[in-house]
């Protein structure tokens, strides 16, 4: 549906950062549905948000550098896979 929609406006193009990261937000709240892991958990809406954050760069209403959103998606994803490495619950 999203390269659907980018073929007819350019901000959701393929190879749109904006783009991209919807489609991994829907991904991780697809998996966090149906497995509760705690990273898709935070990394679903910080995918969203990202993605809203470069649909709006895209569509010049928001200046923002990409390099510090992407920055911050890294270190959230980073944090989000520690955090699950750290304190979720393994099966025995």
């Amino acid at each position: 549906m999203l390269s659907l929609i980018g073929i007819y406006w350019h901000p959701l193009h393929a190879a749109s950062p904006s783009a991209c990261l919807f489609a991994m937000a829907i991904g991780c709240f697809a998996n966090w549905a149906k497995n509760r892991t705690l990273h898709c958990g935070v990394t679903g809406p910080l995918f969203l948000i990202a993605g809203i954050v470069f649909l709006l760069s895209g569509e010049r209403w928001l200046h923002i550098s990409p390099t510090l959103v992407w920055s911050i998606v890294l270190l959230g994803t980073a944090s989000a896979f520690l955090l699950e490495w750290r304190y979720a619950k393994r099966p025995a």
